[in-house]
């Protein structure tokens, strides 16, 4: 089975290529983030006639999450535990057969000490909580999405460069890792140590030109998943679309035992 994450950055402008994109690629859950719709405004009727069925929470302008899968989800769950009162609509997670996945479009910060940081930390804090809940209850977890966090220096094309900034700040990969210590890998890395790859990479300067990256979108599995796993990769030819999303979708294939 294929699993996707990808932030689209509007999916009204990027439904094209989206389509496009399931025809060929063919994955069997998608999670999409920065959908910018309102649930009246959800594509349902395209994506069901591409074969997909949806879940989705969404806001005009900005946020919105999507859940895509070719078998109907179960016990959604529409909102993070915690922050039933968020408006900013962040995070999805269902189940899938024995999968528990989960969605999430991590906030970004802004920048290092603003007010949008801290929401950012304290927002990691309690999908901490949930993610720790989760586990107790559901040991083939997956969480996919854009993170807004890259955990490495491997993971920036110039770390001394972005030094200080917002993405990379010790807090946030400190968050990540206390993520990740839940029992929760980064199912790139543990497939592709040595590889540097990039997910993001700035509308300014050229910078998927010239490579000028992050790599701020992952998808972490659960230790049981850890044997399932066979490949996780960047799909960079929706980037170098016309009117690309900033982000590039990353992928994983899971064996079909992670189901059972």
């Amino acid at each position: 089975m294929l699993i996707a994450t990808w932030n689209v950055n509007s999916l009204r402008v990027r439904l094209p290529q989206l389509l496009d994109w399931l025809a060929k690629a063919q994955p069997d859950i998608v999670g999409l983030q920065e959908t910018k719709l309102v649930d009246e405004e959800f594509p349902q009727a395209e994506l069901a006639a591409a074969g997909y069925r949806a879940l989705f929470t969404g806001q005009r302008t900005y946020n919105g999450v999507a859940l895509l899968s070719r078998q109907p989800a179960q016990e959604p769950l529409l909102a993070l535990p915690g922050r039933p009162a968020d408006e900013q609509k962040r995070f999805l997670a269902a189940n899938f057969g024995a999968l528990h996945v989960v969605n999430a479009y991590v906030p970004n910060g802004s920048a290092v000490g603003s007010d949008k940081y801290a929401y950012k930390l304290d927002w990691l804090a309690d999908f901490r909580h949930y993610l720790e809940t989760a586990l107790q209850r559901r040991p083939k977890l997956l969480v996919m999405g854009d993170f807004n966090i890259a955990p490495a220096d491997i993971d920036v094309h110039d770390p001394a460069a972005w030094e200080g900034q917002v993405l990379i700040s010790p807090a946030e990969r400190q968050a990540l890792a206390g993520i990740a210590a839940l029992g929760l890998h980064d199912a790139f890395r543990y497939l592709n140590p040595d590889l540097q790859a990039f997910t993001w990479w700035d509308y300014r300067g050229g910078g998927f030109r010239r490579n000028h990256g992050l790599r701020i979108d992952h998808i972490l599995v659960s230790t049981p998943l850890l044997a399932a796993c066979r490949s996780c990769r960047v799909e960079l030819e929706l980037r170098r679309a016309e009117r690309p999303s900033d982000h590039a979708p990353l992928l994983l294939e899971l064996d079909d035992s992670a189901l059972a």
